[in-house]
């Protein structure tokens, strides 16, 4: 019988990976080759040879003939891609793919990618890729159009019309008007970075959990005056993670929801966040929690080499912090980290939904998760119609996506009748806290649960490995919460890609730096109007030209 954690472990190490690369991913050039990005749509019923043809929504792809599928894998330090991971050869056994991997090191997974796209070396599946992050890849003509063969993929196009996905598709295309990658579709999307807190400690203190900002802070106050020797709001994120959650309730977006800066203004036009009068409440109200001791400096400052929230997870231990940013994963770090001071029993964790602040309960807009890209040279391969089929049955079909975070069902799993699974007696999910040690891992042991599992998912799925607690807090988001309105779509075409890229990365890289330092005390807030100064010095009003003059093409082409 499985037994869980709290709280499954969810995208720590993995997740903000891609949510800081997609921020200036669409602004920054991969290639300066000349395609057009609009190649001639190929008919891929010549080119299908191991394909189905009866293919369908919902049906087991299996091809007709054994052919191979090179894809890109991102390794992971602390899980490295075993010979004898079962994964693989299921995978085979049911669709008659062999899947052929090119490894790229974690560390610098985005600048090896982008290599090997570049170069024309990418194999033809490249998996991770987060929304705007293709467009740098659209100019040199390196990836498929996905759009062009998107009636090929049944299970996609079901899946977002029955989770009502369809308009923020249409937001994925490009200044050509079509898309390239397909995302990793949610059934329910709730943030996944939040607040983690001592909810004892809290409740014992402070009454109740916070549900505004300003609540945390009258919370932090009464903590500081019991445990005057703690600092207790961190982040671990170097700020990245709690800014951007923080920020949709200020009515702004900051940290790793940055992006290309553009918010919608008072009229017609955008503009760019770091300068408007929100974006200064924000980071007013967290240097106001810097002033008084209440937040962290190191868990702002320290580099984030890929663990997330360790150090932080070190000072719940030491009862020196009582809430930081994280996932339902760093939940269970926190926790683990207790049960070795405090003792098992002695303490609550608890994620809680993103405080509410002066534009209201807002969180994120509802978001995709990572999907994938295909290389351009896959549509020359007679089995160019097996290869969507394919991927279309890897990412959206139910059956897949079981698949790749459960095994295989009567050997690594059960499942009863009203759909409970059950890890079967001899395997483990350590990360889920799932028959801890029992036997074999399904994830370091047998490679399932890894990246490839996290793209799609049905809200059954997602609470498959989820406890009360979780489905608790996806419950609390969606009732208690109001998603923003997705942000305005500004596809650039490739000369203005090439000017934006010149001017994004500087104004970004001073719009970092002087957050910092105001949230830090480290610059008088009576400076603003210098730092928006710096800004459009940098170039921020040619930028803001570009951008604006794609949203108008945008809204003029898709309504």
């Amino acid at each position: 019988m499985a037994t869980a954690h709290p709280f499954p472990l969810g995208p720590t190490r993995r997740g903000f990976v891609g949510l800081t690369a997609a921020g200036l991913g669409a602004l920054t050039l991969a290639s300066c080759g000349t395609g057009s990005g609009s190649e001639e749509k190929v008919d891929v019923s010549t080119q299908n040879v191991g394909a189905m043809d009866e293919y369908a929504a919902d049906m087991q792809f299996t091809a007709t003939e054994p052919i191979q599928i090179s894809m890109l894998w991102t390794d992971w330090p602390d899980v490295p891609v075993e010979k004898t991971w079962r994964i693989f050869e299921h995978i085979k056994e049911l669709t008659n793919v062999e899947l052929t991997l090119t490894h790229i090191p974690f560390s610098d997974a985005i600048e090896k990618r982008s290599l090997l796209i570049s170069a024309g070396d990418a194999p033809t599946l490249i998996p991770l890729v987060y929304t705007g992050e293709e467009a740098a890849f659209v100019s040199s003509g390196a990836v498929v159009p996905m759009s062009d063969y998107v009636d090929r993929m049944p299970n996609f196009q079901k899946y977002v019309k029955e989770w009502d996905l369809a308009e923020m598709v249409e937001n994925l295309r490009q200044a050509d008007g079509k898309y390239y990658m397909t995302p990793g579709l949610q059934e329910v999307s709730v943030p996944v970075f939040s607040l983690v807190l001592r909810k004892d400690v809290f409740e014992e203190v402070a009454g109740s959990v916070p549900q505004t900002w300003e609540e945390v802070r009258e919370a932090l106050v009464l903590i500081k005056e019991k445990h005057p020797d703690a600092v207790p709001l961190a982040d671990g994120f170097e700020g990245q993670s709690m800014l951007n959650y923080a920020a949709h309730a200020f009515g702004t977006k900051a940290g790793w929801g940055f992006g290309d800066g553009a918010i919608d203004g008072d009229g017609d036009d955008l503009v760019y966040a770091a300068t408007t009068e929100q974006y200064r409440q924000l980071v007013d109200f967290f240097r106001g929690l810097v002033a008084d001791g209440l937040l962290d400096k190191e868990s702002f400052t320290a580099s984030n080499d890929g663990s997330g929230a360790a150090s932080v997870s070190e000072k719940f231990a030491a009862e020196t912090c009582f809430a930081a940013s994280g996932s339902s994963g760093t939940a269970i770090e926190f926790a683990q980290a207790l049960e070795e001071t405090v003792g098992k029993g002695n303490f609550e964790i608890t994620l809680v939904p993103p405080p509410g602040g002066p534009a209201g309960d807002h969180v994120e807009p509802r978001n995709f998760w990572h999907g994938f890209m295909l290389s351009s040279a896959v549509t020359e391969s007679e089995n160019f119609l097996a290869t969507l089929q394919f991927v279309d049955w890897l990412y959206y079909s139910p059956q897949a996506r079981e698949m790749l975070r459960w095994g295989e069902e009567g050997t690594t799993y059960s499942k009863s009748g009203d759909g409970t699974i059950t890890l079967e007696e001899g395997y483990s999910l350590n990360d889920f806290g799932m028959n801890k040690d029992a036997g074999e891992d399904i994830k370091i042991d047998l490679g399932y649960s890894t990246f490839p599992a996290e793209s799609t998912e049905s809200r059954a799925l997602k609470e498959s490995y989820s406890t009360p607690e979780f489905v608790q807090y996806v419950d609390d988001v969606l009732t208690t919460r109001t998603p923003r309105d997705p942000f305005p779509p500004a596809p650039l075409d490739e000369a203005e890609l090439e000017q934006a890229s010149l001017l994004a990365t500087p104004i970004k890289d001073a719009v970092d730096t002087a957050t910092l330092r105001f949230i830090m005390g480290e610059r008088p807030m009576d400076e603003w109007d210098a730092y928006v100064a710096e800004l459009e010095a940098a170039g921020l009003p040619q930028y803001m030209e570009l951008l604006n003059g794609a949203r108008a093409r945008f809204v003029e082409a898709n309504g």
